[in-house]
């Protein structure tokens, strides 16, 4: 029987190591608006030893979305060691996911809000090179995003933002970095490639370097089960010109401080082993079956880019939609190409932790 091709419904979430998963998700729920768990676990993480020393070690972890639209945060601190920070000050052009970028609906009115807050601010109200505004503002432990106009959104709520849209990733190559991220993720679109000094860039550490700089974006509607709520995305490739930068997880573990990964949503894991490893970006990380995270179950994998950044995939299996009345959703066969019913994703919207 032939395989089916493989389907990437979106980013299903981006990784943030923290040192505290409790103190983390208030911030992100409170200005962030990432305040719907799809699960909560304490386990080992047994199949990334490959990044973690080779050792098993535990953690905590928490998968958070907002109904407004976007990936989610799979917030992460370990359990069994102290994680960890970069031994140098990051900059622009450093290898690895640099920011997150985050959907908004009115960048000015946020700028103004976050200031009003205290927030940590690093740049005002700027416009890329295809002059969508934007902004760059900092969490509690100096993880970096940037809030960018939005304009496709999934379910309605008093939040300013959406999830996550996309990332920022440094790269040493960035014809190089394609080979993945427009030839595996189907990054197929470019919205722009320009080198030289960016104004937009200019406040962040580092970012008033000479960069290429590449936004890509998927020309087609994303397919699957969670297209809609995860909405379009785009992925900024960022390359030094006139230096050299650092990888950001140089001599530290996966799951440290910072954005350890991302991850898509995908359907046909195994059409998507035999594509990487024929392209030459094998799976480093297979789960093989069904993983089980208490309340959410699926297959997941990785891959690393050519610096090394990580890339996730699960084909999710298993969610809560209404855990209050133990209403979980089976997905292996429902039709892959499809998106749920609106109203069913919808409902997720009542597990709402409320502050």
């Amino acid at each position: 029987m032939e395989k089916q091709k493989k389907i990437i419904s979106g980013i299903q979430q981006v990784g943030i190591g923290v040192p505290n998963v409790k103190e983390a998700w208030a911030w992100y729920r409170v200005n962030f608006g990432m305040d719907v768990p799809i699960f909560q676990e304490e386990a080992e993480a047994k199949l990334m030893v490959n990044y973690t020393g080779n050792e098993v070690h535990a953690r905590n972890a928490v998968l958070a979305i907002n109904m407004k639209g976007g990936g989610g945060f799979e917030i992460w601190q370990f359990t069994s060691r102290t994680p960890q920070p970069a031994s140098f000050d990051l900059k622009m052009g450093d290898h690895g996911i640099f920011a997150a970028k985050m959907k908004v609906d009115n960048v000015n009115q946020l700028y103004n809000t976050y200031k009003a807050k205290g927030l940590h601010l690093v740049s005002e109200v700027e416009v890329d090179p295809e002059g969508k505004k934007h902004f760059f503002v900092k969490d509690l432990y100096g993880n970096l995003f940037q809030m960018e106009e939005g304009s496709v959104w999934f379910d309605k709520n008093d939040y300013p933002t959406g999830g996550p849209s996309g990332a920022i990733i440094g790269v040493s190559d960035i014809d190089d970095a394609l080979k993945v991220y427009r030839g595996i993720l189907e990054y197929d679109a470019v919205e722009y490639d320009e080198t030289g000094k960016f104004s937009d860039f200019s406040a962040v550490n580092g970012g008033d370097r000479s960069f290429r700089r590449v936004k890509l974006k998927h020309k087609s509607l994303r397919k699957g089960s969670f297209s809609q709520l995860l909405g379009p995305s785009t992925i900024e490739l960022v390359q030094l010109t006139e230096d050299k930068g650092n990888k950001i997880y140089r001599d530290r573990f996966w799951g440290d401080l910072g954005f350890i990964h991302l991850c898509f949503d995908i359907k046909h894991m195994d059409s998507l082993r035999d594509e990487c490893k024929q392209k030459g970006f094998p799976f480093t990380v297979d789960s093989q079956n069904s993983f089980d995270m208490g309340e959410a179950a699926g297959h997941f994998s990785y891959i690393a880019d050519p610096d090394g950044t990580l890339i996730e995939f699960v084909e999710t299996h298993k969610i809560p939609i209404m855990k209050k009345v133990g209403w979980y959703l089976n997905l292996k066969n429902r039709n892959p190409e499809k998106s749920l019913p609106t109203w069913m994703v919808k409902a997720l919207r009542f597990n709402r932790v409320k502050d």
